[in-house]
């Protein structure tokens, strides 16, 4: 639950660039997460080649799929 408080009037220009840059840093992040759990997959994959391999690979898999799915919704 989200308590809304109203802005003063001669705040507004401040609470607007406050609330872009909040924006920006929240999409920047999903990205981030998105492409870092893109290379988590990969690696996860490429680990997973050798039978010996498949003890770290699929974990490795199984976080980079939750935290791209995590960072699209």
């Amino acid at each position: 639950m989200t308590e809304s408080k109203k802005v003063p009037w001669f705040l507004w220009p401040f609470w607007l660039i406050w609330r872009l840059v909040v924006g920006i840093i929240e999409v920047t992040g999903r990205i981030v997460g998105a492409v870092l759990g893109l290379v988590l997959m990969i690696a996860g994959v490429l680990v997973s080649l050798t039978i010996v391999g498949l003890i770290v690979g699929v974990p490795l898999i199984i976080f980079g799929f939750l935290l791209v799915i995590r960072s699209l919704f």
